[in-house]
């Protein structure tokens, strides 16, 4: 399974910019789809997530500005992200609960990450 992230780059204060990731391989089902951030000299956190019946759950610091959403037929996530911050400014990263058959238990895996910069 290969997630490939996209949508990255440099944005000023109150910018917009929309992140995508699509996961790709031997998929039989996905469960959450989520986004994580590591700031400069921060550890990795939770951005937002969601579930297959679309159930989200958002950082309170990216509440009201951040949405995620998914393509279930396309097993893509995105993220929109509104009314952006210098601290925004991070690497993110997507992940998916994925099994890959029938039978099998559900893994994660992680897609590479995509610059963030938020600054004038």
């Amino acid at each position: 399974v290969q997630l490939q992230a996209s949508g990255g780059g440099l944005v000023p204060p109150g910018g917009s910019l929309r992140l995508s990731c699509a996961a790709s391989g031997t998929i039989y089902s996905i469960y959450d789809m989520g986004w994580y951030r590591q700031g400069p000299g921060k550890q990795r956190e939770l951005v937002a997530a969601i579930t297959s019946g679309g159930s989200t759950n958002y950082a309170d610091s990216v509440k009201g500005r951040f949405t995620i959403s998914r393509d279930n037929a396309k097993n893509t996530v995105y993220l929109q992200m509104n009314s952006l911050k210098p601290e925004d400014t991070a690497v993110y990263s997507c992940k998916a609960v994925v099994k890959t058959a029938r039978g099998s238990r559900f893994n994660d895996y992680w897609g590479q990450g995509t610059q963030v910069t938020v600054s004038s």
